[in-house]
């Protein structure tokens, strides 16, 4: 059994008898209909007993390029010897992927059991305040914050889940704070432009913390500085440090090279407190695995791309990657939002030789009609409605077509295909774990 903070001879209540008791539980707590804010975390952590002040974190916002720069960095500290948590959403296939230690994601019983012991805490503490119950992704990063006091990590690098100010992961008190990118997305929660989501993501700043900063637009940048300046917050800009050249990385794409500049600029502040090398951080990130980003796997003899591509911003840099092709690809795309869809097949019908649509088993997803409508009239090549199981049937026979097969839009669709892909007997994303509620 793994270790859980409890008190002497006290047992872990057995609430969870299996990982699908545990995640299912933790799907029902999107249902309490509760709103955003971190008064819910701030009351969950006072009665954990405040695990995340136990070690250093390095808290990462932005609107795209934090998953990887998270990536990037607990590899450069783990190549520096150092025991590192890495907190990221969502998931792929199973829900251990968002908490790892020391690069090893956690088991399905370590999840039962943290489940069932803060449940009870929860249960006990909190029921009498509905208002103060956990949302699922509450409940998950504060299983995070337990787990690496837990373990004993040297650090722990944190993704927020959506914006920053308001984002639950924000009642940390970090070493360093990181803005990856600010674009339009979840315009309806955090702003209509520009200026009021830079706020928003700039809100994860704390008062005399540095803040290491990408590639921003004019006016985020000018946002985030005048926050910084009221926190006394110093500020690296990644893309003005003269000495700094983009690595290369072992994920595709420059600007995933742009994301391990950030990284590196992160690592170089922090290398006297930790006593870096920067020859080994930059060395790790050649070793750098994120799934779902221009991942290419081998499925029956055929080229299958992933790349998660859910805003404007990623569609250029999905552009970029189909420019690479040698080949017309066939594109299978679907979306969560018709806006998304818009941004996504306008990019596609510029590349692709057929499309076939998919719809993401979750609520939000786009219907069959509104992808057709968002494809523009132009567009000659075939547009065929199809799904996950047709596409990735069980068992099929091997292909000798050279034709690469390109799966994009939504995050979660890619964790369906993967799923299908690996034959998973385990969790999966069906279960439609949106991390925004």
């Amino acid at each position: 059994m793994s270790r859980i903070h409890r008190g002497p001879g006290e047992p872990v209540p057995r609430l969870s008898s299996s990982i699908e008791d545990a995640v299912s539980f933790l799907f029902g707590l999107r249902n309490r209909g509760s709103t955003f804010g971190i008064d819910r975390m701030k009351a969950f952590a006072r009665l954990l007993e405040h695990p995340e002040r136990q070690y250093p974190i390095i808290h990462v916002a932005g609107t795209n390029g934090k998953g990887s720069v998270c990536a990037m960095l607990e590899a450069c500290f783990r190549a520096n010897g150092f025991k590192t948590g890495l907190f990221t959403s969502p998931h792929l296939v199973r829900l251990g992927e968002r908490i790892r230690v020391a690069g090893q994601e956690i088991s399905d019983q370590e999840i039962v059991d943290c489940v069932d012991w803060m449940r009870s805490l929860a249960d006990q503490s909190l029921l009498d305040s509905p208002e103060l119950y956990p949302t699922f992704f509450e409940f998950v990063a504060a299983m995070a914050f337990h787990v690496f006091a837990r373990d004993q990590v040297d650090v722990a690098i944190v993704e927020t889940g959506l914006g920053g100010r308001l984002d639950a992961t924000n009642i940390v008190e970090p070493v360093v704070s990181v803005i990856t990118s600010i674009g339009m997305d979840h315009c309806d929660i955090l702003g209509d432009d520009i200026v009021s989501i830079a706020r928003e993501k700039a809100g994860i700043l704390k008062k005399g913390k540095p803040v290491v900063l990408g590639w921003l637009p004019e006016d985020a940048e000018t946002v985030v500085r005048e926050i910084a300046a009221n926190l006394e917050c110093r500020v690296i800009e990644t893309s003005r440090l003269q000495c700094m050249e983009l690595p290369k990385t072992s994920l595709a794409g420059s600007f995933q090279r742009r994301n391990g500049a950030v990284s590196i600029a992160t690592c170089e502040l922090l290398r006297d407190r930790f006593a870096l090398q920067m020859s080994k951080c930059r060395k790790a990130l050649f070793e750098v695995q994120w799934p779902g980003r221009w991942q290419k796997i081998e499925v029956c003899g055929k080229t299958v791309i992933l790349d998660a591509t859910h805003n404007a911003e990623g569609c250029r840099c999905l552009e970029e990657h189909l420019l690479g092709l040698t080949e017309k690809p066939v594109v299978l795309a679907g979306t969560l939002g018709e806006d998304r869809a818009k941004d996504l097949m306008e990019v596609v019908a510029r590349y692709a030789r057929e499309i076939r649509l998919l719809v993401p088993n979750q609520p939000r997803a786009c219907s069959y009609e509104s992808l057709e409508k968002a494809i523009p009239e132009g567009f000659s090549g075939k547009v065929t409605r199809s799904t996950v199981a047709s596409e990735f049937p069980p068992s099929a026979s091997a292909e000798t077509d050279d034709v690469p097969f390109v799966v994009t839009g939504s995050i979660y669709l890619l964790g369906e295909v993967l799923v299908r892909i690996e034959g998973n007997n385990g969790q999966s994303p069906f279960d439609p774990l949106q991390d925004w509620v």
